[in-house]
């Protein structure tokens, strides 16, 4: 048993060794993984240019030899993130410590996300499509699939890793310079201008535990100097591997459902077994509310002349002589068999004297899945003349992401708007929605029989063990011999071209044009077909006693492979002019002017549509759909006048008309003064927008959040039915009402504004001293008419009150906790559109520290600290109520109970010996509240955590890397890498469920452990 009271310690000592470890020098990281001298002002970027190259700094149109600008700006290496064993520039934009909250990584695919296959930034917390990702200072077309079915976003994983020069991180919004969704910040990845040669690595992982493999091999090659040969062409290709990690790889408790051994002060966790002992002594899967969801096929008598399907005895498992499948047998005792509720009802009145104990997680639970990367990237440049340049540019890059499931399942409710009704029929199969269960008729009948099926013309049904005694068979259970498995296969297709030059001595233009293609196929195996279904029980041509006797046609037939292919396309021309106007005491005022023209699309059909009737369609299947297109059209400037030589202003201004009818003005202003040398203040104030996405405004198949109930939905009144009240809700209600669940059905609004967004941002870079550098940044950004659902505690609180409705909302009835039951249901689902009504805040502060010494002739130490703190993270609603997120797990709609912990930072140290460099990173994610106000608790009230079992702050995380490298010679380096030196596993959350007991984002790569890397770079 697991005492968490010593888990924090054993937390705390591993932190201490790793702070003694970094300490003592040998954490001396070898160059900081944003960039050699990496300050959030985007110094490293002017250190990667020749002195006196002019350069465009991201968040700017102006050609510039100065990377010091008013906005904070990190900058990320490619060649750093290899020094920190990170494979992948999506890994290494994740790390970013101003990424947080609701932040989208690849573990999400192997848990049900809407954007399955995709990886995504969330700066500032506030959410993916509040941060713009561009190539080379140009958008890059949407993921086909949206993240939670709303949000639109850029995904990282097509990202051409070898051919990426450097990523720029602007933290600060930048709609300006960009337009929409630049609220949060932009990360710009820039590509490689040239290449000479031929580059190549070998690469492969492995975690110390044998598992979660990867292996990476990539090639470039070049040839030609544009300055002295006015050409300069390169191809790249590469290819990426990461095998599935399940959870039975990793130790308990990410292994299990059953967290009685996670104890503290007397309190230990629930029983999430399948079949499983809970706390009140019930087997919840057979009574009162059918829930069994494990792979062994249990049945039931039921009456066939019911029109409610009334059962009667107890549960015994289909087949006996078969067993439990992938599961643990357990007799009830007699004191179980007897086990009262407070109103002396027997608990286990349904239940099978042997129930099948299954730990889903355990068998079937995936951590990450299966992910294959290749791609071919092609640039040729040329100077034209003697001073113009042009450059074409091609890439292509394949993603195919998969993953296995649970077994699969015969009786669930289709995804909404869709609910099953009370009672249907389909030849003589009865089906009761809901919690009610899939019956086995008394006769069979041959397919397509369209009278009832009787004795007269049908046979004694062979799945059915009580058919002779004229009785239907309730059955429950999933198929034990089918798992569900799920891929994408996402192929990106882009070109750029453009070209650039002067115009004469003081102006310059620059053009520009991409067209982005991508198509993702998604395709899952394994999910029944309704009607399908339907038709092997009503001829009784499946067989339920013993799976594996089915054959391919048969199996073919109940589940069919769901496919669908959703693309997503962009086209985008920009063309600027830029130049001198005056001279000033500061130096010449610069103007930069731009015009441009975007065109963006999502077609995006439903997996699983219902256009067919509500029985032509897959259990668990996503039937969320879209299509959508517009044309942007837009024209920008910007102003930079060094007033003297100590303060520069900074303005700029963009105006985008949308083909819908929408445009909209964003201004930016920014001044740096820099009183004397070693001292820069700098500042920025601007305004922003986010236009709706094609989900909120063009979804032809709504999204579906399930939410469980509450107790601040209902009233004392309601719950008087079920033998309870609000304040014993906990302890006194029945599952059917403490653990069930109702649909958040969020319907499109071609209306829609939108969003606004007003930023400021205030701070200071402090150099002493060649290369060494402090610098702290205040942000501050307030979104208005923030897109949402509205509340729908008062349409839940009217329904339980039996009052109307409010406008704007539809409630739907869930099936009653027994068939035949008076009582008032629960809900189900509630209906309601995005609407503009929301306020959400986010303010906080960026931190860093560098250094670069060289401690002798030989040793060069660099040192980088990069942290990033939210002071308050908040949205407040119409009727002027707040909701606070910051340190807790909200918000829940935005993070899927990821969370948004407050503190986030990388310390990496440097010991360069010239042929040999070692790195040490120190990475520190923060903890947080079990609470989330959007969730009906107060601010870090834990209420997401009353029983007790663990403490209400899940821990700080903190881990250890360390990386090495040889330059044999100029064109040989070898590498080796240990992750998470110290095998700090993430700190336990059981709440949050895009994981299973951790934090997909907090955890990140930590739920691997140790992990190792070695490879090989080439040059020539």
């Amino acid at each position: 048993m697991r005492n968490n009271s010593n888990y924090g310690w054993l937390r705390a000592s591993a932190a201490l060794r790793a702070l003694a470890f970094t300490g003592a020098g040998f954490a001396a990281v070898a160059a900081p993984a944003y960039a050699q001298d990496t300050s959030p002002d985007a110094v490293a970027a002017q250190a990667a240019e020749p002195e006196g190259d002019v350069i465009i700094v991201t968040g700017s149109i102006i050609r510039r030899t100065d990377a010091e600008t008013p906005s904070p700006v990190t900058t990320i290496s490619v060649e750093n993130l290899d020094q920190r064993g990170i494979s992948t520039v999506q890994e290494g934009i994740q790390r970013i410590a101003s990424n947080n909250g609701p932040a989208l990584t690849n573990s999400f695919s192997a848990n049900g996300a809407f954007a399955a296959g995709a990886s995504a930034v969330s700066l500032r917390g506030l959410s993916t499509n509040s941060t713009l990702v561009l190539f080379d200072g140009m958008r890059a077309a949407y993921y086909p699939l949206s993240d939670d079915g709303t949000r639109n976003f850029v995904d990282l994983n097509t990202i051409p890793d070898d051919i990426v020069d450097h990523v720029e991180v602007l933290r600060d919004g930048a709609s300006s310079s960009y337009g929409a969704d630049a609220i949060a910040g932009v990360v710009n990845i820039i590509t490689k201008r040239e290449f000479k040669g031929i580059s190549g690595r070998a690469e492969t992982g492995i975690s110390s535990r044998g598992d979660g493999a990867q292996y990476r091999l990539s090639l470039t090659a070049g040839k030609g100097d544009i300055d002295d040969d006015g050409y300069n062409a390169y191809i790249s290709g590469f290819y990426y591997k990461s095998k599935q990690l399940k959870n039975n790889q990793r130790p308990y408790p990410y292994n299990s459902d059953d967290y009685r051994n996670i104890c503290r002060d007397g309190n230990c966790g629930p029983n999430n077994v399948v079949d499983g002992l809970d706390d009140t002594g019930a087997y919840p899967g057979f009574s009162p509310v059918v829930t069994n969801t494990g792979s062994t096929f249990f049945v039931r008598r039921a009456n066939p002349a019911s029109a409610t399907g009334a059962q009667t005895g107890r549960y015994q498992i289909l087949n006996p002589l078969a067993g439990c499948n992938r599961s643990t047998p357990y007799t009830l005792t007699p004191d179980d068999l007897a086990a009262t509720d407070p109103d002396g009802n027997l608990i286990n009145a349904a239940a099978p004297t042997t129930v099948c104990q299954e730990d889903l997680t355990n068998n079937y639970g995936v951590i990450n899945p299966d992910i294959q990367r290749f791609g071919l990237s092609a640039r040729f440049t040329a100077r034209i003349g003697d001073d113009s340049e042009a450059y074409a540019q091609f890439n292509f890059l394949q993603t195919d992401v998969g993953y296995d499931g649970l077994p699969t399942t015969i009786r669930a409710n289709a995804p909404a708007p869709f609910y099953f009704p009370r009672y249907s029929t389909s030849g003589n199969v009865a089906y009761y929605g809901g919690n009610t269960i899939l019956q086995l008729p008394v006769y069979v009948c041959p397919r397509g029989t369209t009278v009832a099926c009787t004795a007269a013309n049908g046979t004694l049904n062979p799945n059915n063990p009580f058919a002779a005694e004229g009785q239907n068979a309730a059955i429950i259970g999933r198929l034990p011999n089918s798992i569900e498995h799920d891929e994408s296969r996402t192929r990106a297709y882009r070109g750029a071209i453009g070209i650039k030059g002067p115009i004469n001595d003081n102006w310059s233009y620059q053009v520009d044009a991409t067209a982005m293609h991508m198509d993702l196929r998604r395709k899952s195996d394994g999910y029944v077909y309704i009607q399908h279904l339907l038709d092997v029980i009503a001829d009784g041509s499946f067989n339920f006693i013993n799976p594996a006797a089915n054959s391919q046609a048969t199996l073919d037939y109940l589940m069919p492979t769901a496919t669908a292919t959703s693309t997503s396309d962009l086209v985008q021309v920009q063309g600027t002019v830029q130049g001198s106007l005056i001279d000033l005491p500061g130096g010449p005022l610069q103007f930069g002017a731009g015009v441009s023209f975007r065109y963006e699309a999502i077609d995006s059909p439903s997996l699983n549509s219902d256009i067919n009737g509500g029985t032509e369609r897959y259990y668990r299947l996503n039937g969320f759909a879209v299509k959508g297109d517009r044309k942007v059209y837009s024209a920008y400037a910007e102003l930079i006048a060094p007033i003297i030589d100590q303060v520069e202003l900074n303005a700029s201004g963009r105006y985008d008309r949308y083909s819908g009818g929408i445009d909209n003005f964003s201004p930016k202003v920014g001044v740096k003064f820099k009183p004397v040398r070693e001292v820069l203040l700098r500042g920025t104030y601007s305004k922003g927008f986010r236009i709706p996405s094609f989900g909120e405004a063009n979804a032809t198949f709504p999204t579906t959040g399930f939410v469980t109930n509450t107790a601040n939905i209902f009233n004392d009144a309601y719950l008087a039915q079920y033998g309870c009240t609000v304040a014993t809700f906990d302890d006194a209600c029945p599952q059917y009402i403490r653990n069930g669940s109702y649909g958040q059905t969020s319907l499109s609004n071609p209306d829609l504004k939108p969003e606004k967004s007003r930023s400021f941002t205030l701070g200071i870079l402090v150099e002493p001293m060649r290369n060494v550098s402090f610098s702290v940044d205040y942000y501050n950004i307030k979104k208005t008419g923030a897109i949402t659902t509205a509340d729908n505690t008062p349409a839940l609180q009217a329904y339980y009150a039996g009052q109307p409705i409010p406008a704007g909302f539809n409630i739907i009835e869930d099936v009653p906790i027994a068939p035949g039951d008076t009582r008032q249901p629960r809900v189900a689902f509630v209906q309601s559109g995005f609407i503009n009504a929301d306020t959400i805040k986010s303010q906080g502060l960026d931190f860093a520290a560098n250094a670069q010494i060289k401690l002798n002739d030989s040793i060069t130490w660099t040192t980088s600290l990069e942290g990033s703190y939210i002071i308050k993270l908040s949205t407040t609603f119409p009727d002027g109520s707040t909701q606070r997120y910051d340190g807790t797990l909200g918000n829940f709609n935005l993070t899927a109970g990821s969370g948004t912990p407050k503190w986030r930072g990388t310390w990496l140290n440097t010991l360069d010996f010239g042929k040999f460099a070692l790195t040490g990173t120190l990475n520190f994610f923060g903890g947080y509240d079990l609470s989330a106000m959007d969730q009906g608790d107060d601010y870090k009230d834990c209420g997401q955590m009353t029983a007790g079992y663990l403490p209400c702050k899940v821990d700080d995380y903190l881990t250890f890397d360390l990386n090495a490298q040889v330059r044999v010679n100029d064109n040989f380096t070898f590498y080796a890498s240990m992750l998470n030196v110290f095998d700090d596993l993430p700190p336990i959350d059981p709440v949050t469920y895009g994981a299973h007991a951790y934090n997909p984002v907090q955890g990140g790569l930590g739920i691997l452990g140790r992990y190792f890397n070695m490879g090989i770079k080439v040059n020539y």
